[in-house]
């Protein structure tokens, strides 16, 4: 941590004033007056009016991407892209959030700077996201961690190098629980950055009730896009016909979670991916949580429930949204930035280690 500090210092961004109590900073991201409402930023992030620039920016990303289909154990399946300008790049997986894609527009912004920079970007999509669907008989929920591992360690075999994990609201999630599993998992991993993560199942589930109803409406359109594609797809082993028109996120998640899993009720399943309690006490990587007070979806009380090992930097911002942290309507947002900030000098803080002489390193 005192590498980076010093490092950032001398590029002249300013040290963040961390708390060694809590491992906590804050920093004060600024939007445009006309970009500071919390609804605006989080809406944004994923509005079909921004994909045009986007893409168009990507296209180098897109055109060097080749498809993997990763063996995660026990017959699954996952999807992959790989887009790489060198062997010698660092890899880092990027991992959308719930019903986005490795084609989400964050996932492309962020994964072409990666790109630019000579990382080996691997854009990895979740079991029925995308167009995956047909992989996988089992259904998608957000309790299958170990085929998440299982995909890390064959990327880590591909690769053959130590992996960086970036992830999105529930794919940084899933990001820092593997992270937090990587030792007992086999994993070599190097850094893990999360943005906007889900902290409290309990209290997302709440706030998607009890806020803005488009929210919700957001979620259960496209949730309910991806049950008839899966339908379609198994159609011997689903039939969501007697559910069809629920846009009750909780009713919907009760009842599939108890048709289609072992759970023994809908509290255990949303405990099961909790990021609260003792989940992270076994962190072992450098590890950034980064996210909003104003989060609309993610409520930042969650923060104050995190265990707190001495790998892990909490940034908090508080504007910003939920995956938002626009500073206008295209281009980079301040998050992805940042991820690439954390990245590279967690590498420069590590090649230095390497090249220091024995008696200083001891």
């Amino acid at each position: 941590m005192a590498e980076r500090q010093a490092r950032e210092a001398d590029s002249g961004k300013a040290a963040l004033p961390a708390r060694a109590d809590t491992g906590t900073a804050k920093e004060d991201f600024q939007p445009p007056t006309w970009l500071k409402s919390r609804h605006l930023q989080s809406m944004l992030a994923s509005m079909g009016l921004r994909r045009g620039p986007i893409v168009r920016r990507a296209a180098p990303l897109l055109a060097a991407q080749r498809e993997l289909l990763l063996d995660c154990g026990e017959g699954v399946r996952l999807q992959c892209f790989r887009s790489s300008l060198t062997s010698r790049g660092d890899p880092v997986v990027v991992l959308h959030g719930w019903e986005g894609s490795a084609d989400s527009l964050y996932v492309l912004s962020l994964g072409q700077q990666l790109f630019e920079r000579g990382f080996d970007v691997l854009r990895l999509n979740l079991r029925d996201h995308g167009e995956t669907h047909h992989l996988n008989r089992g259904l998608f929920h957000s309790c299958r961690l170990p085929e998440v591992l299982g995909a890390l360690r064959a990327l880590q075999r591909l690769t053959g190098r130590p992996l960086r994990l970036v992830g999105f609201s529930l794919g940084g999630n899933f990001m820092l629980r593997a992270a937090a599993q990587a030792r007992a998992a086999g994993l070599g991993l190097a850094q893990v950055v999360a943005i906007s993560p889900v902290l409290d199942p309990h209290e997302t589930l709440l706030a998607l009730e009890r806020g803005l109803r488009g929210y919700s409406l957001y979620f259960s359109r496209k949730w309910w896009r991806s049950l008839r594609i899966k339908q379609a797809a198994w159609p011997r082993d689903y039939d969501f016909r007697d559910l069809h028109g629920t846009k009750d996120l909780r009713r919907l998640t009760a009842e599939l979670i108890r048709r289609h899993t072992r759970f023994a009720s809908l509290d255990e399943y949303l405990d099961g991916y909790s990021l609260t309690g003792r989940r992270l006490e076994t962190l072992e990587v450098p590890s950034t949580l980064i996210t909003s007070l104003d989060d609309p979806i993610i409520p930042p009380a969650g923060l104050e429930r995190l265990a707190r090992p001495a790998c892990l930097d909490i940034v908090m911002t508080r504007r910003g949204g939920h995956c938002g942290f626009l500073e206008r309507l295209t281009g980079p947002t301040w998050a992805e930035r940042r991820v690439v900030t954390e990245l590279e000098l967690e590498i420069a803080a590590g090649n230095e280690s390497a090249e220091a002489p024995a008696e200083e390193v001891a």
